[in-house]
């Protein structure tokens, strides 16, 4: 079956009259082809961590020819090669000064997956959906609100052309994550989401990044444009992203949230973490500060405006978000998130702390009457066993710690697999990407942008 024929059953035009055969010639179609856009980040690299059956060995890939994209080959090389479940992609690359342009005029493939600078991210989409491709993005589509109109445009032109766009939210696939979005919405446990106050919020999240960290087994060399916050946007702005997701993900499941009705912003700060020019030389392999970032040099150290705190309301409840970059971490340990929702019954933690061995651990907290949330919480986890074999409660006088197996905890790495598995989903039926997940991003985006806006003033 020819590309015409297909793309007649995709529109409905000249259906089979058996439904049955109809889905399964769908099913039988080709895997799609996968196109990598300037591999600027890491996070390009392991989306290919593994195979998948929907997407084609040959995937095209369109860069400048540069230390970015050595980075990228040598990692694509390594996962080809590892003894264990090696990968098996093969590339086709156009080394070019402008690859955008050459894609558009090329496109070898029909999903393109978007990473690395991000000021010019939400042009790229925009490009590629105009040109009839599906988008896999990485966070942040946008770093400044004037661009929300240009991300409203993008996510209608996807609807009205039948695409699939879709941003890169791996730290839903974190067990302890999905974990606390389920105990929150038990009321037998949790109760209902306390407001709280701008003291005490309701909701309250941590996430602390370090710019000198190991990726895939190798030191990682950020490019030197990484420092640039024009060019790749505060920490609230960036990586912040996913903790805002988070918190609408876990208070409000599954529901649309309307950033121009549901969100209020009430402060926010923003703060430096000092680099001297031997880290930046370390971690970009540079000779020397960029001629872009040399103006904002005081005393031989660059003023990384990577820190951010915001403080926001979500349909009425308090929200407090804190996003950080460190240098580097302290041996044993890793990037941190820690989250509290506080309901009416218990409250329901995220911890990464020295008690934890620095690994997260969901905790439930009851605040009135322990002995019906203990009870409700076990029969809860004895409910969870089908979908979560192994899950247990480690109880103590005052809280429940809930004991998740080893095998749900894949790691950072691996989540990029299980959302671009997800991803692939849609990509076979768009129809099946959830109508929340529109408002959702624009509303995830408003707070991430207006929030940094905020600080600055």
């Amino acid at each position: 079956m020819g590309a015409v024929q297909r793309e007649a059953l995709r529109s409905g035009a000249g259906s089979p009259p058996c439904p049955t055969l109809k889905r399964a010639i769908v099913e039988a179609m080709p895997p799609a082809r996968l196109i990598v856009m300037d591999p600027g980040h890491f996070h390009a690299s392991l989306l290919q961590a593994e195979m998948y059956p929907e997407l084609d060995e040959r995937v095209s890939v369109y860069a400048p020819l540069g230390p970015e994209l050595f980075d990228y080959l040598s990692r694509i090389y390594r996962f080809n090669t590892r003894p264990r479940n090696p990968t098996r992609w093969q590339l086709d690359l156009a080394a070019t000064g402008d690859p955008m342009a050459e894609m558009l005029q090329n496109p070898r493939g029909s999903v393109v997956a978007i990473t690395g600078r991000n000021r010019v991210k939400i042009d790229r989409i925009l490009g590629s959906l105009r040109a009839g491709l599906n988008v896999f993005a990485d966070k942040p589509w946008i770093i400044q609100s004037a661009d929300l109109a240009k991300l409203e445009e993008a996510l209608d032109l996807a609807d009205a052309k039948g695409l699939v766009a879709y941003d890169i939210m791996t730290e839903r696939y974190e067990a302890t994550s999905e974990m606390q979005r389920i105990l929150v919405n038990t009321p037998e446990i949790f109760g209902v989401q306390s407001a709280g106050t701008a003291a005490a919020p309701g909701v309250s999240a941590s996430s602390i990044h370090h710019v000198k960290k190991v990726v895939a087994g190798v030191p990682l060399r950020r490019p030197a444009w990484f420092f640039d916050i024009a060019e790749y946007g505060e920490a609230l702005a960036d990586v912040g992203t996913h903790v805002v997701d988070l918190v609408s993900w876990t208070a409000f499941p599954d529901q649309a949230i309307d950033y121009r009705n549901d969100i209020q912003l009430l402060s926010a700060r923003r703060w430096p973490l000092m680099l001297t020019r031997t880290q930046f030389q370390e971690i970009t392999g540079e000779p020397d500060f960029s001629p872009g970032l040399a103006d904002r040099v005081k005393g031989g150290e660059l003023p990384y405006f990577c820190n951010n705190a915001v403080h926001y309301t979500l349909r009425g409840i308090h929200v407090r978000i804190e996003v950080l970059w460190h240098w580097e971490a302290p041996p044993g340990t890793g990037d941190v998130y820690q989250a509290s929702f506080v309901g009416t019954k218990a409250r329901i933690e995220i911890r990464q702390g020295q008690a934890e061995n620095f690994k997260p651990e969901l905790y439930v907290v009851p605040l009135s009457d322990t002995a019906p949330v203990c009870r409700a919480l076990e029969i809860k986890v004895a409910a969870l066993q089908d979908q979560w074999p192994g899950l247990a409660i480690g109880a103590n006088p005052s809280e429940a710690r809930i004991d998740i197996p080893a095998q749900f905890r894949v790691g950072h790495e691996a989540h990029f697999a299980q959302v671009a598995k997800r991803f692939l989903t849609y990509l076979k039926s768009p129809k099946t990407l959830p109508a929340w997940e529109r408002p959702g991003m624009l509303a995830k985006y408003y707070v991430s942008t207006k929030g940094v806006e905020l600080a600055t003033k």
